[in-house]
């Protein structure tokens, strides 16, 4: 659009500024607007570097004294922080049988058993209370959010627990925290995005619910499911306060609870006195570095599986918080 006047040439009209905030001639932008200053990118560095070290070398340390000698860490005085041998005859012990290699197994069924249940659980119900015509609806979704605001406590569900016959069994780490709230609204918010049409189109052809759940649901769900998956698997794997209320046997132990035994409680690991027979290796491992080893132990599956799901974080959070 343009405007003529008398003895002027076509006048551009102004641009549309509707919605936009006007700011004034000549005032200051925000702060956070403003480019930052050499000291403020100068401090920002230090404070990552900073932080990234409070991370880092708490790990290098453990990593290193698991792998030290005797004369190593006795030189050192405890914790070694600069490798002078190389050393492997703790983590050769820890899994040359006992206590710490059952605890790793069970551990590692506890998570694949655990996950798989939590993620058929969790889905299942997000599914059935994201749609507004189901059957409890609005009910079955305000039991699930008291869960927020009322904790049942710890006596009852020691009773429910042991009443069931759940004592000395993985079912007893598994089961009473098979689905999390908030992965349930997460998935739930989720699937309330999904487009109506999109399923009434499903429905016309004559896909069931199960269907429309398992062809179109889940492959667009993928992001959400993994990183929902991720924090069940930790949660399971890390899992300790439930195996110290309902685990009294000492072959049923999570790796977390040896740990804890280890650690925390300062139980000697018993294998000061194993000798590990390697070429060019013969060695009594130290009580410290297989204290270590089964640290380390505890920690790299969520190092390893972290990476491949890192990707689909921000999508899958942010996406499953947001819609709904």
């Amino acid at each position: 659009m343009t405007a003529q006047l008398s003895g002027i040439g076509p006048v551009p009209a102004a641009p549309e500024t509707a919605g936009r905030p006007r700011r004034r001639r000549g005032s200051p932008r925000p702060p956070w607007e403003e480019p930052p200053s050499p000291v403020g990118l100068f401090g920002k560095g230090v404070v990552l570097v900073l932080l990234v070290a409070a991370v880092l070398v708490p790990l290098w340390a453990v990593l290193v004294t698991s792998l030290a000698s005797r004369e190593t860490i006795d030189a050192a005085g405890g914790m070694v922080m600069v490798p002078r041998e190389f050393d492997p005859s703790a983590y050769i012990t820890i899994f040359n049988g006992g206590q710490i290699t059952r605890a790793v197994w069970i551990s590692t069924l506890i998570t694949v058993v655990g996950t798989t249940v939590s993620l058929v659980l969790t889905v299942l119900a997000a599914y059935g209370l994201s749609r507004p015509g189901s059957v409890g609806h609005r009910g079955l979704l305000f039991f699930f959010l008291l869960t927020f605001l009322i904790f049942p406590g710890l006596v009852p569900s020691y009773l429910v627990v042991t009443g069931l016959g759940l004592k000395d069994s993985i079912w007893s780490l598994i089961l009473p925290s098979a689905i999390s709230v908030f992965n349930l609204v997460v998935i739930r918010a989720f699937f309330m995005g999904v487009p109506g049409e999109l399923l009434d189109s499903a429905r016309i052809d004559g896909a069931g619910e199960f269907r429309i759940l398992t062809r179109i649901m889940l492959p667009l769900s993928k992001a959400v499911i993994a990183v929902v998956g991720l924090f069940y698997a930790v949660g399971y794997w890390n899992a300790y306060f439930n195996s110290v209320l309902y685990i009294d046997d000492n072959d049923k132990f999570p790796i977390q609870r040896v740990l804890q035994s280890y650690i925390l409680a300062g139980q000697s690991p018993n294998v000061s006195g194993a000798a590990v027979s390697l070429p060019g290796i013969t060695a009594y491992p130290p009580t410290l570095a297989v204290k270590m080893a089964v640290v380390v132990v505890t920690v790299v599956p969520a190092i390893i599986v972290y990476p491949f799901v890192q990707r689909h974080f921000t999508k899958g959070v942010i996406t499953g918080a947001v819609k709904g």
